[in-house]
């Protein structure tokens, strides 16, 4: 290897470690803060110079982090089921069936791409009053599934077209299976890496969202983790307790990072592959 070359590639990794420094730094600002107390407002770059779960506690009780934590996780897996299974049936006949209408059909899923849910809010809101669906804390499980569809649908259809053998489906047929059979038998199954980056990208945008749960739950109790976290924000006569607030985010992360550890090695093969073509 020549000078020139190893010098390049010594750049590029003194490149990459600095950004991710750099985007470690405000992770480690927030980990060191919630490890102080509530009053402890010294200089946030003198990083772990106390070490006390005085605000976590604080935040856990003030947040009511249970049930806001079974409220988070009643909307994301609801969500995300309903998402898997509507955007995996969908894809299977886009990806099969080379008409102009199956086409026509994939391109409008891809349209919904770029018209976020929340620029048509107020005709949406008008349209679920029409319909006499009622406002409770799981209208936004309709919002969630509807905004995920398209791109979980682009990546279904990528991954059938790209890594699942027509093949198989063929030596089914001449077994004597149905196209029901076939796909709940032979091609979800085969469906895992895919639903696993589904899963994960969707759920994490679910978990997180503020906008649809603060439009559609009006209920403290009903709250999940984003809107509860709402009362350590503070205003001009309580500012905020920043702290408190460091450890209540380290509190909704948690459960995500431990489902991305799990989930790791499907996330990275499923989004790579299912999105090579379509």
């Amino acid at each position: 290897m020549s000078t020139s070359s190893m010098g390049k590639k010594a750049l590029t990794h003194l490149a990459i470690a600095a950004l991710v420094i750099i985007n470690l730094i405000p992770l480690l600002i927030v980990l060191s803060g919630s490890l102080r107390s509530p009053k402890n407002m010294t200089n946030p770059l003198s990083l772990f110079s106390e070490f006390t779960l005085a605000s976590y506690k604080i935040a856990f009780t003030r947040m009511n982090f249970p049930i806001a934590l079974w409220n988070s996780v009643v909307l994301t897996a609801v969500s995300v089921i309903f998402v898997v299974l509507l955007a995996a049936m969908a894809s299977y006949p886009l990806a099969r069936i080379n008409s102009k209408l199956s086409k026509f059909l994939y391109l409008f899923f891809l349209s919904g791409l770029v018209v976020p849910g929340q620029m048509v809010l107020i005709p949406i809101i008008q349209m679920i009053k029409s319909l006499g669906i009622p406002m409770t804390q799981y209208t936004p499980i309709l919002m969630f599934i509807t905004c995920s569809l398209p791109f979980s649908t682009f990546l279904y259809t990528g991954f059938v077209r790209s890594s699942v053998p027509v093949e198989l489906e063929e030596a089914a047929h001449i077994d004597g299976a149905g196209t029901l059979r076939r796909y709940w038998q032979i091609v979800f199954p085969l469906l895992l890496p895919v639903t696993v980056s589904v899963v994960i990208t969707q759920g994490v945008w679910i978990w997180n969202d503020y906008f649809f749960n603060m439009v559609f739950i009006t209920k403290a109790s009903a709250s999940p983790l984003p809107v509860a976290m709402l009362g350590f924000l503070g205003d001009q006569q309580n500012p905020a307790q920043w702290n408190v607030l460091f450890a209540a985010c380290i509190l909704c992360v948690l459960p995500l990072l431990i489902a991305f550890l799990a989930l790791q090695k499907y996330f990275v093969g499923g989004l790579t592959v299912g999105s090579v073509k379509g």
